[in-house]
Protein backbone atom coordinates (compact mmCIF):
# COMPACT_ATOMS: atom_id res chain seq x y z
CA UNK A 1 0.00 0.00 0.00
CA UNK A 2 1.29 3.44 -0.92
CA UNK A 3 0.08 7.00 -0.46
CA UNK A 4 -1.06 7.41 -4.06
CA UNK A 5 -3.53 4.50 -3.91
CA UNK A 6 -5.19 5.22 -0.52
CA UNK A 7 -8.92 5.85 -0.65
CA UNK A 8 -11.79 5.99 1.86
CA UNK A 9 -13.76 2.84 2.71
CA UNK A 10 -16.72 1.95 0.53
CA UNK A 11 -19.78 4.01 1.56
CA UNK A 12 -17.77 6.39 3.73
CA UNK A 13 -18.14 9.34 1.35
CA UNK A 14 -21.13 10.76 -0.50
CA UNK A 15 -21.36 13.15 -3.41
CA UNK A 16 -22.64 16.65 -2.61
CA UNK A 17 -26.09 17.67 -3.85
CA UNK A 18 -25.63 19.81 -6.96
CA UNK A 19 -28.27 22.46 -6.39
CA UNK A 20 -29.49 24.95 -8.99
CA UNK A 21 -27.91 23.23 -11.99
CA UNK A 22 -30.94 22.95 -14.27
CA UNK A 23 -34.13 20.91 -14.36
CA UNK A 24 -32.34 17.72 -15.37
CA UNK A 25 -30.57 17.59 -12.02
CA UNK A 26 -33.87 17.36 -10.15
CA UNK A 27 -32.85 20.32 -8.05
CA UNK A 28 -33.16 23.18 -10.51
CA UNK A 29 -35.88 25.81 -10.56
CA UNK A 30 -36.15 27.09 -7.01
CA UNK A 31 -32.97 25.23 -6.03
CA UNK A 32 -34.63 23.66 -2.94
CA UNK A 33 -35.40 27.11 -1.50
CA UNK A 34 -39.16 27.03 -1.97
CA UNK A 35 -41.19 29.88 -3.50
CA UNK A 36 -40.82 33.56 -2.54
CA UNK A 37 -39.85 34.96 0.86
CA UNK A 38 -36.58 36.28 2.21
CA UNK A 39 -35.00 32.85 2.55
CA UNK A 40 -35.36 32.18 -1.14
CA UNK A 41 -33.54 35.33 -2.19
CA UNK A 42 -29.87 36.10 -2.66
CA UNK A 43 -28.09 37.84 0.20
CA UNK A 44 -30.45 36.51 2.90
CA UNK A 45 -28.97 35.79 6.29
CA UNK A 46 -30.90 35.53 9.57
CA UNK A 47 -29.50 37.64 12.37
CA UNK A 48 -27.79 35.85 15.24
CA UNK A 49 -30.29 34.39 17.67
CA UNK A 50 -33.25 34.60 15.25
CA UNK A 51 -35.74 31.82 15.98
CA UNK A 52 -38.23 32.20 13.17
CA UNK A 53 -40.32 34.86 14.89
CA UNK A 54 -40.43 33.06 18.24
CA UNK A 55 -39.20 35.23 21.12
CA UNK A 56 -35.43 34.61 21.08
CA UNK A 57 -33.68 33.02 24.05
CA UNK A 58 -31.72 36.16 24.94
CA UNK A 59 -35.02 38.06 25.27
CA UNK A 60 -36.89 35.30 27.11
CA UNK A 61 -34.34 35.14 29.93
CA UNK A 62 -34.33 37.85 32.61
CA UNK A 63 -31.58 40.42 32.92
CA UNK A 64 -29.34 40.05 35.96
CA UNK A 65 -26.04 41.19 37.38
CA UNK A 66 -24.13 44.42 37.49
CA UNK A 67 -20.66 45.44 36.35
CA UNK A 68 -19.20 48.46 38.07
CA UNK A 69 -17.37 50.55 35.45
CA UNK A 70 -15.32 52.23 38.19
CA UNK A 71 -14.01 48.98 39.68
CA UNK A 72 -10.25 48.73 40.01
CA UNK A 73 -9.02 45.15 39.48
CA UNK A 74 -5.99 44.02 41.47
CA UNK A 75 -3.93 40.86 41.03
CA UNK A 76 -3.79 39.17 44.42
CA UNK A 77 -0.61 37.69 45.86
CA UNK A 78 -0.84 35.78 49.14
CA UNK A 79 1.63 35.67 52.02
CA UNK A 80 2.41 31.98 51.40
CA UNK A 81 3.49 32.88 47.85
CA UNK A 82 5.84 35.53 49.25
CA UNK A 83 7.24 32.98 51.71
CA UNK A 84 7.86 30.53 48.88
CA UNK A 85 9.86 33.21 47.02
CA UNK A 86 11.81 34.01 50.19
CA UNK A 87 12.66 30.30 50.64
CA UNK A 88 13.54 29.49 47.03
CA UNK A 89 14.97 32.74 45.63
CA UNK A 90 16.12 34.46 48.86
CA UNK A 91 14.17 37.64 48.00
CA UNK A 92 13.39 40.08 50.82
CA UNK A 93 12.54 43.23 48.86
CA UNK A 94 9.38 42.80 46.79
CA UNK A 95 8.22 45.25 44.14
CA UNK A 96 6.24 45.10 40.90
CA UNK A 97 9.29 44.14 38.87
CA UNK A 98 10.08 41.17 41.14
CA UNK A 99 6.50 39.89 40.83
CA UNK A 100 6.61 40.31 37.04
CA UNK A 101 9.99 38.53 36.66
CA UNK A 102 8.73 35.59 38.75
CA UNK A 103 5.60 35.23 36.61
CA UNK A 104 3.11 36.25 39.30
CA UNK A 105 1.75 39.31 37.48
CA UNK A 106 1.60 40.89 34.05
CA UNK A 107 3.48 44.07 33.13
CA UNK A 108 0.80 46.65 34.03
CA UNK A 109 -1.13 44.81 36.76
CA UNK A 110 -2.16 46.50 39.97
CA UNK A 111 -0.98 44.27 42.83
CA UNK A 112 -2.63 43.58 46.19
CA UNK A 113 -1.10 41.52 49.00
CA UNK A 114 -3.61 39.10 50.54
CA UNK A 115 -3.48 37.41 53.96
CA UNK A 116 -3.61 33.67 53.18
CA UNK A 117 -0.76 31.59 54.55
CA UNK A 118 2.06 32.57 56.84
CA UNK A 119 5.19 34.64 56.42
CA UNK A 120 8.19 33.74 58.60
CA UNK A 121 10.67 36.51 57.81
CA UNK A 122 10.65 40.31 57.58
CA UNK A 123 10.20 41.61 54.05
CA UNK A 124 9.92 45.02 52.40
CA UNK A 125 7.02 45.30 49.97
CA UNK A 126 6.10 47.98 47.45
CA UNK A 127 2.59 47.38 46.01
CA UNK A 128 -0.71 49.13 45.22
CA UNK A 129 -2.84 47.67 48.04
CA UNK A 130 -2.67 45.41 51.11
CA UNK A 131 -5.40 43.71 53.16
CA UNK A 132 -5.63 44.52 56.86
CA UNK A 133 -4.67 40.98 57.93
CA UNK A 134 -1.64 40.90 55.61
CA UNK A 135 -0.48 44.34 56.78
CA UNK A 136 -0.66 43.34 60.46
CA UNK A 137 1.23 40.10 59.79
CA UNK A 138 4.02 41.79 57.83
CA UNK A 139 4.48 44.62 60.34
CA UNK A 140 4.45 42.17 63.28
CA UNK A 141 7.54 40.52 61.77
CA UNK A 142 9.28 43.91 61.30
CA UNK A 143 8.63 44.26 57.57
CA UNK A 144 7.76 47.49 55.75
CA UNK A 145 4.97 48.20 53.26
CA UNK A 146 4.98 51.02 50.72
CA UNK A 147 1.64 51.74 49.05
CA UNK A 148 1.99 52.91 45.44
CA UNK A 149 -0.48 55.16 43.61
CA UNK A 150 -3.10 52.67 42.39
CA UNK A 151 -4.39 54.64 39.39
CA UNK A 152 -2.89 53.83 36.00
Amino acid sequence: MELHNLKPAKGATKKDKRIGRGTGSGRGGTATKGHKGAQSRAGYSAKAGFEGGQMPLQRRLPKFGFRNINRIEHTGINLDTLQRLVDTKKITDFNLEVFYKNGLTSKNDLVKILGRGELKSAVNISVHAVTKAAKEHIEKLGGKIEILNSYK
